[in-house]
């Protein structure tokens, strides 16, 4: 045995523990941003009474008491809905991330939040004119689906675009995202000078991104679009290794990369799409959580996505607690904090891809 591979069997164990400490310290991270999760906010809860609680819900017991119902009816499902949104956007910025061999792709680069957007404006706006006198609020709970659809048509109009003789350009599908995210803004732009000032101010603080329309049957709603794409993320782990290395190369190593391709864009349509939905515009998840990962942990897609799904969630709910507090009795919209410490985050790596050279 040579010396490289003895040095190589030797990290490995190294490597597997620094792989099982770091799961585990994310997996705590989401414990401990939960509890504070369901503990602070404008009524304040102490950690013994949220156990207890949660206990008596698990065991079957019925809960009584204010506690019990901010608890169980308010905290809870703003809890899961931020968990399940966290953890798909920032797997599917380490998705886009490996896909475009690019670490500073996001989710909305292949246009997908932005056809949402567009979906979403229509529905509150010419759903509110045309369908609101006969059937009252069925466009607000029509908006989910709106987005959802409006999502799902975007990444299929890049894919069209961006496909031909059955092999799927990734340059041509990130160029095409250009015009279509600037079409979508100017549909966006149309539908808010059409609008009446209730309409406006619905569909501001849409695109602001919040959790505070958090219900059960949201959750029920987005919980059979995004977790089945979080648990299909692993799978194009070894895929997105490969591709790393080129197309060509991941073709020779005997990866189906029109599959692969095709496959990733899918997931990220339906998990963004859900997503976007769900919360409005939430921005820059994508972006940090992977390439914090990245930089801790190295770039294998075995241990980056499922860690990324771990810390989205944390960041999140982390995010989501501080806007429920910061002015409460008030709420500040979740996506005016992530923009906040996204983007620093986002100059400081384009900084740091120019050597450090500020202009």
């Amino acid at each position: 045995m040579t010396a490289f591979a003895l040095e190589r069997e030797h990290r490995r164990p190294a490597l597997h523990d620094r792989r099982t400490l770091l799961f585990v310290a994310l997996a705590a991270l989401v414990v401990l941003s939960g509890l504070l999760g369901l503990s602070l906010g404008a009524t304040g809860v102490p950690l013994s009474r949220v156990l207890a609680v949660i206990g008596d819900a698990l065991t079957g017991h019925v809960a009584t008491g204010s506690d019990a119902l901010i608890i169980l009816q308010v905290r809870l499902p703003r809890l899961l809905l931020g968990l399940l949104i966290g953890a798909a956007l920032a797997s599917s910025g380490a998705l886009m991330q490996g896909l475009f061999r690019n670490p500073l792709a996001d989710p909305g680069l292949i246009g997908v939040s932005a056809g949402a957007a567009l979906a979403a404006a229509a529905t509150i706006v010419l759903g509110d004119r045309l369908l609101a006198p006969f059937i009252g609020s069925l466009p607000f709970a029509a908006l989910p689906v709106g987005a959802f659809a409006g999502g799902l048509v975007t990444m299929l109009g890049l894919y069209l675009v961006s496909t031909r003789s059955g092999r799927t350009s990734i340059a041509t599908m990130l160029l095409a995202g250009v015009p279509f995210a600037a079409l979508a803004g100017a549909g966006m732009g149309l539908f808010s000078y059409l609008s009446d000032d209730r309409q406006l101010r619905d569909l501001t603080f849409w695109t602001l991104g919040s959790l505070s329309g958090a219900t059960w049957t949201k959750v029920f709603a987005v919980t059979p679009f995004v977790l089945p794409t979080l648990l299909a993320m692993p799978f194009l782990a070894r895929g997105l290794n490969a591709l790393s290395l080129g197309e060509a190369e991941a073709f020779h190593l005997g990866i189906p990369v029109q599959k692969v391709k095709g496959a990733a864009i899918l997931l990220v349509a339906v998990a963004v799409g859900a997503s976007v939905a769900a919360s409005g515009m939430i921005g820059f998840v994508g972006i940090v959580v992977p390439h914090m990962l990245r930089l801790m942990a190295g770039a294998n897609h075995k241990m980056l996505l499922p860690a990324s799904a771990l810390l989205g969630a944390t960041l999140l709910v982390a995010a989501d607690t501080v806007a429920r507090t910061i002015v409460a009795p008030a709420e500040l919209p979740i996506g005016i904090l992530t923009a906040a410490i996204g983007a620093p985050f986002f100059l400081w790596l384009l900084l740091r891809r120019q050597g450090g050279m500020v202009l």
